[in-house]
């Protein structure tokens, strides 16, 4: 498209989820870029207007950099559909399936998908029989945040029920998982194209919030070093995870490569960071994609409800 046909853009940013700083962070990011491309793009942000105002200021599409709730579950998707504006990502249910994290590996294990063994847990679970069925260390965390909000590495029977009530602070979710131990990947998806695969070295062994956002010592590597043909394998794996829960437009799937090189893969995100820190524009960046092509890109791939 030539830019100007895109109309008067909103970048969507900030927002009312325990990630909104991260999202104020990639809408700045996104909207200089499109600005650098000479789009008519302004920033918009859902907690401070109503949403209708889109419609009000004579928007005519929508650039989401919402992360987690009330942004990338499926509640501005369905308002911007309702208002009849172009949107970028995913829609209404595939949004608010891949922001669920159980709902997710439902569908996953429907289709031979391989994702770390799981429960959920309340105020009623035997917490130290999940220990055993689950074995040590495992994962605490709530289904329904991103940015690793309220997760929790578990080492000890004894410290489950700590990280339960944790995580409870931020879902009535809450997802106990099998650690898997082995390389962090991750595979960012532009269209029905994956991108080359990032892997991840957290200087702590875990992947938090600290270590994504904070850090300098968390190491990225792009190529990832692991061998063509698997890659390519892990590639199309990713991709079938991102269909089956309807996703379009981009977005990144996550996983872990076990020891013995068998993936698991562990979520979905259909707005994904677009910071100085981001995986996303890592990844275009070794496919040859400056960071305000893939913008443009995404902003292209607009979804119409």
């Amino acid at each position: 498209m030539n830019n100007k046909e895109f109309g008067k853009v909103a970048v969507l940013l900030g927002g009312r989820s325990a990630e909104r700083e991260i999202s104020l962070q990639s809408g700045a990011a996104v909207l200089d870029a499109l600005r650098r491309r000479n789009v008519d793009a302004h920033p918009f942000d859902p907690s401070e207007l109503p949403i209708q105002a889109l419609l009000h200021q004579g928007f005519d599409r929508a650039h989401i950099c919402l992360h987690g709730r009330y942004g990338e579950d499926g509640t501005v998707q369905g308002a911007l559909e309702l208002m009849g504006l172009p949107y970028t990502g995913s829609g209404v249910l595939a949004s608010a399936l891949a922001m669920d994290k159980w709902r997710t590996k439902l569908l996953w294990q429907a289709v031979g998908i391989r994702t770390p063994r799981h429960v959920l847990l309340d105020e009623q679970s035997d917490f130290r029989e999940i220990a055993r069925e689950l074995g040590l260390p495992l994962i605490v965390k709530p289904s329904r945040e991103g940015s690793t909000i309220g997760l929790t590495k578990v080492t000890a029977a004894s410290e489950l029920a700590g990280a339960w009530r944790l995580a409870a602070e931020h879902d009535s979710l809450v997802l106990a998982e099998e650690f898997i131990e082995g390389a962090e990947l991750t595979v960012s998806i532009l269209g029905d194209v994956p991108l080359p695969l990032v892997r991840i070295e957290a200087s702590s062994g875990l992947y938090d919030y600290h270590a994504k956002y904070l850090s300098e010592r968390t190491q990225y590597f792009c190529p990832s070093g692991l061998p063509a043909e698997q890659e390519r394998a892990i590639q199309m794996l990713a991709l079938q995870a991102h269909r089956v829960l309807g996703c379009e437009g981009w977005g990144r799937v996550d996983l872990i490569l076990d020891k013995s090189n068998q993936p698991y893969f562990l979520e979905t995100n259909t707005s994904p960071g677009m910071t100085t820190h981001s995986l996303v524009p890592m990844a275009a960046k070794a496919a040859g994609i400056s960071f305000e092509d893939l913008v443009l890109r995404i902003l292209e791939l607009a979804h119409v409800g």
